[in-house]
């Protein structure tokens, strides 16, 4: 992933500008805060840096789902659930399925995303998602890293039902954040910052899909693709934060508070449905 550093773009004129630049240089607009230079900068008794503290409690509750889909296999009788979870238990905490958005089981396109089929899957997704999250968060600012999280998650598992899969995992949301890489570099083309933005990722694509064509690997690249599709789209109308009381940046607020409340009653529902683990 690329290291971060001091610099940044200008939301106005995309010259090159520092972090402490309160005015541009260049073009003499002010510009805003980054949303992670907003919050105190050890949120958790110094656990978890301010510019991953969202990718952090997503990372969190992965990890709490995974524990828990652990406990109920191992007390069905699965002694090997950590390294490998069964599709019962799965099912049961929210996998998506074959057409599950069709039968009213809309849920499972945003629970699948916060559960994981074994330790190699869960170890290699928490890898990707605490550096590239900070990425994206940086860039995009903590509203619409959430929107990009929860929407891609969405549009990667309702191509992976449509396409008759059974599946799980965050990767559909950590390729809609390669994709909203891809696109703030698309949009700043000319910028050498966006050409080695887009350079990068694009190759993260290539490098995850077509890891995922290798024979006796079950990775869901129907999932990958929509994810990615859904983040590259978000991003490319989004655009990175301007000003920070902007009209745009209430409605990227808004639009954030909305998706984890989708996030939120999807994980309800699941969990007072009739193939709840819990019933």
């Amino acid at each position: 992933m690329m290291s971060m550093d001091t610099r940044r773009m200008c939301p106005h004129c995309r010259a090159f500008i520092t972090t402490k630049d309160r005015v541009c240089p260049y073009c003499d607009e002010p510009v805003g805060e980054r949303a992670i230079e907003r919050r105190d900068p050890s949120p958790i008794a110094g656990l978890i840096p301010a510019s991953r503290f969202s990718a952090g409690m997503i990372l969190l509750l992965n990890l709490a789902m995974f524990a828990a889909t652990v406990f109920y296999s191992t007390k069905a009788g699965n002694a090997n659930a950590f390294m490998g979870l069964d599709g019962e238990t799965l099912y049961r905490f929210g996998a998506s399925v074959p057409g599950a958005a069709f039968r009213g089981e809309w849920w499972r396109l945003i629970t699948a995303g916060f559960l994981h089929g074994g330790l190699f899957h869960i170890a290699m997704n928490t890898w990707v998602l605490f550096d590239l999250g900070a990425q994206v968060e940086e860039l995009y600012g903590t509203a619409r890293f959430l929107c990009f999280y929860v929407l891609s998650t969405v549009g990667g598992f309702l191509v992976s039902s449509m396409w008759g899969h059974f599946s799980v995992g965050a990767s559909a949301a950590i390729f809609g954040l390669i994709g909203a890489m891809i696109a703030m570099g698309v949009r700043n083309k000319q910028s050498p910052m966006g050409q080695a933005v887009r350079g990068l990722y694009i190759r993260w694509a290539i490098y995850g899909l077509l890891f995922g064509l290798m024979p006796g690997l079950r990775i869901d690249n129907a999932a990958h693709l929509g994810g990615l599709a859904t983040g590259f789209a978000l991003a490319y109308i989004a655009d990175t934060p301007k000003l920070v009381d902007r009209p745009v940046e209430k409605f990227w607020r808004g639009a954030a508070v909305v998706s984890v409340g989708i996030a939120v009653l999807s994980f309800l529902r699941a969990y007072t449905g009739p193939t709840s683990p819990f019933q």
